[in-house]
């Protein structure tokens, strides 16, 4: 396939490229929006005495050590005086400013169109859908997303409608015939089936939308016999269409369904799904409505596994030790069923838990090669599907995957083998919450995780049985088609209610103020992050649930590195969306989330300064081979009141196609510092074809 780029020169009305000076080597931009200067100050675009006309200038005279990792500086436009000694732009200055300005929007211009025409491209190349006699393929729609509370359907179709024909082979059992291979899993019995109490009542499916009605999914039909049953046969299509029996090898659809009306009719049912879940058994409960009536009919479909059949670990889907139906009851369920008996005393209590809802970043085990109870080694093979709807594509600002999502799902991962081998259940009666201590990682190549499955690896390395705390550690890699893309190490500690309220943060107990504490008199200016974000064509924002800072206060040319120094200070909402999902009973911010706004003060201050002026289509991502590592030595708690961040500019690295920054950062809550992060890396970057 070939990739439409621009091939060519982009004009140069200088002579020596934007952004460079006349040697060829690129010039270092300024941020933008300085505090205002008084008099004596050095102003932007204004010669100073002495000085010729194509000098490069300092945007504010506060920054005497601004290096090119720091800071910036533009190329002083030729300007022309007048009689009052006041100077304005030469006419030179303003063509040649007209005709970069037109360049470039002519460049943007030919690149969307160039991508679009591949997006179509690929998007004809790689349509494809299981047909029947009479049903018609349609180009897809470019994906919308999912919001953050939506439920992860076990398996995909691009089906929107059955016939007749697809229909009679639902009620033979034929699921994947009709919706995909998707609905095939290695070692899992299909038994489930349409119309399984009777004949096939509805003639056609008009509409099958995964998000549709109040969001949770809807089913339009037609039928031809009696209403009840054309109910409950749309819900078992919208639960063979979610994938709902592949949690139980063997399983049967079990309904039921209360209301009116009853008898026999022809007609359309539009049923609009209320509840979607895996607890306690995978199901689907419903609203009906027949058309031409006023009442409505309530439907639940249930995935009922064989008589006798068990459904705990290994029991479920023979070759997997755990699947989703385990994660869910996991996180927020009957911990027998996911970890096994033994683990019967932390149903319904503070306990450890994988996060819940848009959180829950594994699906399923693969291999475990550890036994219960052996706690100084094992090793293991886990997966995460993340499909392009995912909630987190939609809020993050990144090209791709954000970054808590790399460092999510491989901590999860790690920290449910390590549950599993039972460190806990060396100390009987003893309530203790896991935390995790601390870590490296590292990006070892950049891809788009869209629609990939996420094969973890991960090794359980050691484990410490303290009084009142238990302590593992672990490594893992993260490999997409059979090609790592993630590796790191990491620390867990399973710590008793004493153990949690004696922390005493990253200095010992005693109070570390941040650097602009230090530094009172250091000149600020704000970055209104909230503002733009409120513009709705507002580029490259983390919006909704990833809206985690609203402003931030910069200082060029401060910080520890004298490069350039980021705070932020934030309120805590009990109500915020993290606290219901990390953990169910025991609420407290995800760390990984608050890597994620040091993150985003860096992408903001990134805009700010100006770097992505010179690029025709920008994107950011998480640069690759640079080790980031992170300590936390306490939680934030919805009754803590605030979130604090600074971020130390410590590194600009610039390339032929964007910039790097690397920064060291801290967290703070009221009166203590528990987070610290070395080395997190933003990168923004050209958007490259295909991509």
């Amino acid at each position: 396939m070939t990739i439409l780029e621009f091939d060519g020169i982009a004009f140069d009305p200088v002579g020596v490229g934007p952004g460079r000076a006349g040697d060829g080597t690129r010039i270092p931009r300024s941020p933008r929006n300085e505090p205002p200067q008084d008099d004596s100050a050095v102003r932007e675009h204004e010669p100073v005495a002495g000085a010729t006309a194509t000098e490069s200038y300092p945007t504010t005279a506060a920054m005497p050590d601004q290096t090119a990792a720091s800071a910036d500086r533009r190329i002083a436009e030729p300007t022309e005086a007048v009689d009052s000694g006041a100077r304005v732009p030469h006419p030179l200055s303003e063509i040649r400013t007209g005709v970069v300005t037109a360049h470039r929007a002519a460049l943007a211009a030919q690149l969307a169109l160039q991508r679009a025409v591949w997006q179509r491209t690929v998007r004809s190349a790689s349509l494809g859908a299981i047909t029947s006699a009479g049903s018609t393929v349609v180009e897809a729609e470019p994906v919308a997303t999912a919001s953050e509370s939506a439920f992860k359907p076990l398996a995909r179709s691009r089906r929107a409608d059955l016939d007749a024909a697809a229909l009679q082979r639902l009620t033979e059992g034929d699921v994947v015939g009709v919706f995909g291979t998707d609905h095939q899993r290695p070692g899992v019995t299909s038994v489930a089936r349409l119309a399984t109490t009777g004949p096939l009542i509805l003639t056609e499916v008009t509409t099958i939308e995964l998000r549709g009605g109040t969001g949770k999914g809807r089913v339009v039909a037609r039928f031809d016999g009696d209403a009840r049953a054309a109910a409950v046969q749309a819900a078992e299509v919208f639960a063979l269409f979610t994938g709902l029996p592949l949690c139980l090898s063997g399983s049967t659809l079990a309904a039921q369904v209360s209301g009116s009306p009853a008898g026999r009719s022809t007609g359309t049912v539009d049923l609009v799904v209320t509840e979607i879940d895996l607890i306690p058994r995978p199901h689907v409960a419903a609203t009906a409505s027949i058309a031409g009536t006023q009442e409505n009919l309530q439907v639940t479909v249930t995935a009922v596994e064989p008589a006798g059949a068990g459904v705990g670990p290994g029991e479920a889907a023979p070759g997997l030790l755990l699947n989703e139906f385990h994660m869910t009851h996991l996180s927020r369920g009957d911990q027998s069923i996911a970890m096994g008996p033994e683990f019967a005393e932390y149903t319904g209590v503070r306990a450890t838990r994988l996060p819940t809802g848009g959180l829950l970043l594994v699906d399923r085990v693969r291999e475990f090669d550890g036994a219960r109870g052996r706690l100084d080694s094992a090793a293991y093979r886990t997966e995460y599907d993340s499909p392009a709807d995912s909630w987190y594509y939609g809020d993050t600002a990144n090209e791709s995957m954000p970054h808590f999502v790399y460092m999510e799902t491989s901590l999860q991962a790690a920290l449910l083998m390590g549950y599993y081998a039972g460190p806990t259940l060396t100390q009987p009666g003893v309530t203790l919450s896991l935390r995790n201590l601390g870590g490296t990682a590292t990006v070892l190549r950049q891809i788009d995780l869209r629609d990939k499955t996420i094969d973890q690896s991960s090794r359980l390395l050691s484990t410490t049985i303290l009084p009142g705390s238990s302590l593992q550690t672990f490594d893992y890699t993260l490999s997409v088609d059979g090609e790592p893309f993630y590796t790191g190490e990491t620390m867990f500690g399973y710590f008793s209610d004493e153990a949690l309220a004696n922390q005493t943060g990253l200095d010992a107990g005693q109070s570390a103020p941040t650097w602009l504490g230090e530094h009172p008199d250091a000149r600020t200016r704000t970055i209104d992050v909230a503002t733009r974000r409120a513009d709705p064509h507002a580029q490259l924002c983390a919006r909704r649930t990833l809206a985690l800072i609203d402003h931030i206060d910069v200082v060029d040319g401060g910080g520890k590195y004298q490069a350039g120094y980021l705070h932020s200070l934030r309120a805590i909402d009990p109500s915020d969306w993290y606290f219901d999902r990390h953990f169910h009973l025991d609420p407290v911010i995800p760390g990984s989330l608050g890597v994620e706004s040091v993150i985003h003060a860096v992408q903001e201050w990134l805009l700010d300064a100006g770097f992505a002026d010179e690029l025709s289509d920008p994107v950011f991502r998480i640069p690759a081979d640079i080790p980031f590592s992170w300590r936390y030595r306490g939680q934030f708690l919805p009754t803590d009141g605030t979130v604090e961040l600074e971020a130390h500019i410590k590194e600009v690295r610039r390339t032929a196609h964007g910039v790097t920054v690397i920064v060291d950062g801290s967290l703070w809550k009221p009166g203590l510092r528990i987070y610290e992060l070395i080395d997190l890396a933003v990168e923004l970057g050209e958007r490259e074809g295909g991509r």
